[in-house]
């Protein structure tokens, strides 16, 4: 999720042109807000990891193809749980925020 292949030093320029062309070369992950949490410190499945990706739905309706290639199994949680993990992962934020204010504020 963090490689960007445009700050790849081993791409040639005309490997850089080529990908300019190709739509699905263009899904790159590290140029978005994603969070990756485990399900039990959200209070959810053991199992499970939880990925939440913060990107306009034009990059959203390629990226979720682009992740099935990688990741066979994952699949989009139902909005219930979509908005727990949503909701603690903003709750994580906040908090996160917060104490930086207090440090430097």
């Amino acid at each position: 999720m963090s490689y960007d292949p445009y700050l790849d030093k081993s791409k040639t320029p005309e490997q850089l042109a080529e990908m300019k062309k190709d739509e699905n070369a263009n899904v790159i992950f590290a140029r978005q807000d994603y969070w990756i949490k485990d399900g039990i410190t959200l209070g959810l499945d053991k199992d499970k990891y939880y990925l939440v990706l913060s990107a306009v739905d034009s990059f959203l309706d390629k990226a979720e193809p682009k992740l099935k290639e990688s990741i066979p199994s994952i699949e989009r949680a139902d909005p219930e749980i979509e908005a727990k993990v949503v909701g603690e992962m903003d709750k994580e934020r906040n908090e996160s925020e917060s104490g930086l204010g207090m440090i430097f504020g």
